[in-house]
């Protein structure tokens, strides 16, 4: 059984940093894109971050760019993001994702395994 488990978030002043981790079990994910998404409340689900599987190209979201990283650890079939400048806007649950080809897609219908999310607040 496929399982992708998100850990990191908390609460963080303005300014501050976050390192999320998401950790994919069941098989492995050496082939597949990963890719990071957000829902903050009263909004839709949208794309942040999002890696290939050689992690040769990545995708950031113009809200995002120079602030957020992403990377991947296929030894341990784990993907991160790397938050710096954290905003007030950037407070939200997010959740990983993986889909069964090699590159990434900005579409969320796109990816076939989400983990549970883990909340983050960045307050001001």
């Amino acid at each position: 059984q496929v399982q992708l488990v998100e850990s990191g978030g908390g609460l963080v002043q303005a300014g501050g940093s976050l390192r999320l981790s998401c950790a994919a079990s069941g098989r492995s994910f050496s082939s597949s894109a990963m890719g990071w998404f957000r829902q903050a409340p009263g909004k839709e689900r949208e794309i942040v971050a999002a890696i290939n599987w050689s992690r040769s190209i990545t995708y950031y979201a113009d809200s995002v760019k120079g602030r957020f990283t992403i990377s991947r650890l296929n030894a341990k079939n784990t993907v991160y993001l790397q938050m710096n400048s954290l905003k007030p806007e950037d407070t939200a649950v997010y959740y990983c994702a993986t889909r069964e080809a090699m590159n990434w897609s900005i579409r969320e219908e796109s990816y076939d395994y989400w983990g549970q999310g883990t909340q983050v607040t960045v307050s001001s």
